[in-house]
């Protein structure tokens, strides 16, 4: 039986759900790690300022909307802190923000003292709740096919190994025949009801205000064959192995998550099937998302760069960074699921 290093216990063979859960938040965990996830992997967070100072203008608009310059924004799974210092920074004058970073990690020493660090979101919140980067890494269960077309829970051992365990029964059937059904042997399946369950519960803790999730997503008609489970270490993509070691991640069917959400918002039936939005509902490619938030990739005027050569240098850095978070093929793939929560004096506009 193979050994898990973190925690120098013999591993079984259980669900990727399970195995990932332990991998990622038990003792050793890989989210818990000193160094965090931008030890790792870089986020549109860490690719530049603009997207801190986006997210800041969001959060005044949504503001404006409750009609109020005293509002709430909470981080779901917040990493060291980054979006918030970001935030905060950049908020305009005379907008006060109440700051909470939703994390299991421990708090990281020197956070600004403004930001409150809890496991769990805050309820009654009324404001802006963003989640960047955060129902990829809700451990999900992955389904395959037998070969009489059975869909099966795919069970793996702490090394990678796999194989095909219980027949997939009950709510998770039920979720796989409505939002990814399988069909030959050897396709894949990621099973996103626990993402669906933990986006309505984060939604549940807006009074009024807006919630956003950001991640690499697919929707019904277009789901990827062959699943996305996948891993990453260093910067690099590796294979998905329960160690401990890595990060294990895979793409989010953010259409199942925005139906569940559109019912915890008070508005079922927000999004459909094929990924139509209703009720306060918007799926948005992060490209068009920035650039209603004034983040675009155009060249500075040649001009600038006889009458100010300085601002012309930092302007052409704000474009690059820009061009990065709106890349196609790149940060600018990523899907962004807006969900307005209505409640006394919010009117969105």
């Amino acid at each position: 039986m193979p050994v898990n290093d973190e925690t120098c216990q013999p591993g079984p063979w259980r669900g990727w759900r399970e195995a990932t859960e332990a991998a990622l938040y038990g003792p050793g965990g890989f989210y818990l790690r000193p160094e965090g996830p931008a030890g790792h992997f870089r986020t549109s967070v860490h690719a530049s300022p603009l997207f801190a100072g986006a997210v800041a203008r969001l959060l005044a608009r949504v503001a404006e909307e409750l009609g109020t310059d005293d509002v709430d924004l909470v981080d779901m799974g917040a990493g060291r802190g980054e979006l918030l210092t970001g935030v905060l920074a950049a908020v305009p004058p005379g907008l006060r923000v109440r700051a909470y970073a939703v994390e299991r990690a421990a708090r990281p020493e020197g956070l600004d003292p403004r930001v409150t660090w809890s496991a769990q979101p805050p309820s009654g919140v009324r404001g802006l709740l963003f989640a960047n980067e955060w129902l990829d890494n809700v451990p999900v269960d992955v389904a395959e096919p037998d070969g009489s077309g059975t869909p099966r829970y795919v069970q793996v051992a702490p090394d990678g190994a796999e194989r095909l365990g219980a027949p997939v029964a009950g709510a998770d059937a039920e979720w796989l025949a409505r939002w990814w059904p399988l069909g030959e042997p050897g396709e894949r399946a990621e099973i996103g009801r626990p993402r669906d369950a933990a986006w309505a519960r984060a939604v549940g803790t807006l009074a009024a205000g807006l919630a956003v999730a950001v991640d690499y997503a697919h929707l019904a008609g277009a789901r990827p064959p062959f699943g996305t489970l996948t891993g990453f270490r260093a910067g690099r993509e590796v294979p998905p192995v329960p160690d401990g070691s890595c990060d294990i991640t895979a793409h989010v069917a953010l259409d199942a998550c925005a139906a569940a959400g559109a019912v915890a918002a008070g508005a079922p039936g927000g999004t459909g099937a094929d990924g139509a939005a209703g009720g306060g509902t918007e799926l948005v490619a992060q490209r068009e998302a920035l650039g209603r938030l004034g983040v675009g990739g155009g060249r500075p005027a040649l001009d600038l760069a006889r009458t100010d050569p300085a601002g012309y240098v930092r302007a052409l850095a704000r474009a690059g960074e820009a061009a990065e978070l709106t890349a196609r093929g790149g940060l600018g793939d990523f899907t962004w699921l807006l969900q307005r929560v209505p409640g006394e004096g919010y009117c969105p506009a």
